[in-house]
């Protein structure tokens, strides 16, 4: 089966983030105005092979704990869901 995956690589709550600080400081300057807790991170769109739904977001949590984030700093989330067959 094919599945549709979603990872996003944040900081752990408590590690400094001077990119989304950064960020946030500048929003009321450009007109956003009530906007807080701002983090930067990143994000990642993959296609995935595997025998079912539970497999598929194994190996992506795997993947993305060991590759895609430093697990020191970072944090994992992982969101998957079934390709419709064409």
């Amino acid at each position: 089966m094919t599945f549709e995956a979603f990872v996003e690589v944040r900081k752990h709550p408590g590690i400094a983030d001077p990119e989304g600080a950064t960020i946030e400081r500048a929003l009321p300057t450009l007109g956003f105005t009530g906007v807080s807790g701002v983090s930067a991170g990143k994000a990642f769109r993959l296609t995935v092979e595997a025998e079912d739904l539970e497999a598929a977001r194994t190996t992506v949590q795997a993947l993305g704990e060991r590759i895609l984030a430093n697990p020191v700093l970072e944090e994992v989330r992982v969101s998957v869901t079934a390709v419709a067959p064409a």
